[in-house]
């Protein structure tokens, strides 16, 4: 296939739902890791088009999702201050804190920008040498490349005033956290193929292999999620736990290996916690010694900043695939993207604003 319509194809997507259907014979719970699927996935109503016993849960795979309430408040308190211009993707821009988001602060007089990529930072911090420019650095091994190049290029260019606000996390540190926690539900993962397009799938068949769950790396149209269903169904009949490539077009199994040299270059693994679940040890990433200088969080000490979550948000217990989005009380009532309790409800790939914006609020009014 050449073009990205022909992924849509609904002729092949019968055809796949066909072999799913004839495939499958008991119940079966796989997790898609990638807030890109789930929104994928629910406008499309796949979940909808698969067997009864086929239960897709919704995994932590939103980045905007899992960034910590304490990082969002250490970001609020850096923006707001009178010598910072702060850079960020636009989707950071309504992610509540715990009491107000960069929109608030924006509209108080910070100067709040968003950016579309970190070297639009890198440039905004050489035009303006009186200001210290941060760049809030959020996301998975998909982002994760471009930031630690611009922090490169700072050191390189001698461009002291800039620095980033790290929040980067690892996939599969989460996956373990995952499969060890009481009430798994879990038999099998689609992997997140932007993620595996920069890291390869060296990390995934020790996870496979240890907690005996199939790993298919699955794109984001909807044939791709079909295909990686189709995998894992038979993978789980045949009682197999392999990792599989269902994206050939964009994965390899070594990943892009400049990118990955960068990464290691820039940064170290460390401790990070993920928000509505804890900290998971090694699962993130933080600059590393070389680069300390350009870290945000010690350059304006706001390292101290701790923040309890709402107790009136479940998104945690939805990041986790404890809960669907519609199980949550608030869900469309207290909680909209107009009026959000957490950043499941505003980020572009949380499985909250994916059952918002796609017709599933009929399902409050079933209950």
């Amino acid at each position: 296939m050449k073009y990205l319509d022909e992924f849509s194809d609904p002729h092949l997507a019968e055809r796949l739902l066909g072999q799913i259907h004839a495939a499958t014979t008991r119940p079966m719970a796989m997790m898609e890791v990638c807030g890109g699927q789930t929104h994928s996935i629910i406008r499309h109503g796949i979940d909808q088009l698969l067997p009864d016993q086929i239960e897709l849960i919704h995994g932590p795979g939103c980045p905007v999702c899992v960034t910590p309430l304490e990082i969002i408040d250490r970001a609020l308190a850096i923006a707001a201050r009178p010598d910072v211009l702060f850079c960020s993707f636009g989707d950071m821009l309504r992610v509540p804190g715990s009491g107000r988001d960069l929109f608030s602060v924006k509209s108080a007089g910070g100067d709040v920008r968003v950016v579309y990529s970190p070297l639009d930072a890198l440039r905004i911090a050489r035009e303006n040498p009186d200001k210290e420019v941060v760049f809030f650095g959020i996301g998975f091994e998909t982002t994760a490349p471009a930031n630690a190049m611009t922090v490169h290029q700072a050191r390189r260019l001698g461009v002291r005033n800039f620095s980033l606000l790290v929040s980067h996390v690892l996939v599969p540190p989460a996956i373990a956290a995952i499969m060890e926690s009481p009430t798994c539900r879990v038999q099998a993962f689609l992997a997140a193929g932007h993620v595996c397009s920069v890291m390869g799938t060296s990390a995934y068949p020790p996870l496979a292999e240890k907690y005996r769950v199939p790993i298919v790396v699955t794109g984001f149209e909807p044939l791709d999620i079909l295909e990686g269903v189709r995998r894992t169904v038979l993978q789980l009949e045949e009682g197999r736990h392999e990792v599989e490539n269902a994206y050939p077009r964009a994965v390899r199994d070594e990943g892009n290996l400049p990118a990955m040299e960068m990464l290691r270059d820039v940064f170290e693994v460390t401790d990070r916690t993920w928000r509505g679940i804890g900290t998971i040890p090694r699962s993130g990433w933080r600059l590393a010694p070389a680069y300390a200088e350009f870290d945000a969080e010690n350059r304006f000490d706001v390292g101290a900043i701790r923040t309890a979550e709402s107790s009136l948000c479940r998104s945690g217990e939805v990041l986790q695939g404890l809960i669907k989005p519609h199980e949550c009380a608030a869900f469309g009532t207290r909680c909209t993207p107009r009026t959000p309790l957490g950043a499941t409800m505003v980020s572009s790939e949380g499985a909250c604003a994916a059952y918002h914006a796609y017709r599933r609020l009929d399902l409050v009014e079933a209950k």
